[in-house]
């Protein structure tokens, strides 16, 4: 199977009806951990401002796909899986550069993806079909604890805003911070994010003789099962912080957030920085792994 003339297969939009031949090339997709397509198939195809396309031989899908509008300009790309006797053939570029049209017509200037570090194939089909890498982060898990906010956080959208565009943490990111709803989906942060945390889920500033010094916001909350039941997650699309002392007060604010979320574990994305990562470890705050990279495509060529 060689698709690069893009003979004998096509490149339709997913139905639930291929849900049987995804889970079969997607069980299995890592030994590092599990693959969430099968869990979530049926909802994630349904979701709002998404196209999902399956690659089909005619016999069977071998491929899959999926980009989300996360605003009006930012596209995100998720779910690339390729069946193993379809790899190296052209499935992922085919799929790809199908997506990109789409999102190009909706109006989006560029695409953005994520691939955990470890991930080499998936770094490497990332860069050959037209990304380049951006950034990386990496997720912070501070324990919940019940109790009060610290008095130097507050929740100030135009205070978090100053100190973000100024920080370090603005500067490695790119600019980007998790969106409020896709999961996994990063993005660029905005006033009306900020706006909207403080708002609906929560925002922390934190600050020093007038100045602020540090920011976190929630994403979400959610349950997921884990190895000993359901676990409640809190989840923080950002951890930026100018000092060891911010960076102490912001962790105790999400701490106390998440608790009194009912949370049993929290994910913080902070930059991937070796002052930030270490500020982390120095505080006894649980790291994950590995970090994970950002990618982004130009969409506005042809």
């Amino acid at each position: 199977m060689d698709v690069s003339g893009q003979t004998g297969i096509e490149f339709r939009p997913a139905t639930h009806d291929d849900y049987e031949d995804v889970v079969a090339f997607t069980r299995d997709t890592w030994t590092e951990m599990s693959d969430y397509i099968p869990d979530v198939y049926h909802d994630w195809i349904a979701g709002e401002n998404r196209r999902t396309l399956v690659a089909d031989t005619g016999d069977r899908v071998v491929g899959i796909v999926q980009m989300v509008l996360l605003s009006p300009t930012e596209a995100w790309a998720q779910g690339m899986r390729v069946a193993p006797e379809a790899r190296g053939k052209g499935v992922a570029a085919a799929l790809t550069r199908r997506l990109f049209s789409w999102a190009r017509e909706q109006g989006a200037v560029v695409s953005r993806n994520m691939v955990f570090s470890w991930n080499e194939a998936g770094m490497g089909q990332s860069r050959s079909v037209g990304y380049e890498p951006v950034t990386e982060f990496r997720w912070l898990h501070p324990d919940p604890v019940a109790g009060d906010l610290p008095a130097t956080v507050g929740s100030d959208p135009e205070a978090a805003w100053s100190f973000w565009t100024g920080s370090k943490a603005h500067a490695h990111l790119g600019g980007l911070g998790l969106d409020m709803d896709e999961s996994w989906a990063l993005r660029e942060l905005t006033p009306e994010m900020l706006e909207r945390a403080a708002a609906e889920t929560a925002l922390f500033t934190v600050t020093d003789a007038g100045d602020t010094r540090g920011l976190a916001y929630r994403t979400r909350a959610f349950d997921r099962d884990g190895e000993s039941g359901t676990e409640r997650w809190a989840e923080y699309g950002l951890g930026a912080w100018a000092d060891l002392t911010a960076a102490e007060t912001l962790i105790q604010a999400v701490a106390a957030d998440a608790a009194d979320c009912g949370a049993d574990r929290t994910r913080l994305l902070i930059p991937e920085q070796p002052r930030t990562v270490s500020d982390g470890a120095y505080l006894r705050a649980e790291l994950g792994d590995n970090p994970d990279f950002v990618f982004a495509a130009d969409l506005t060529g042809d």
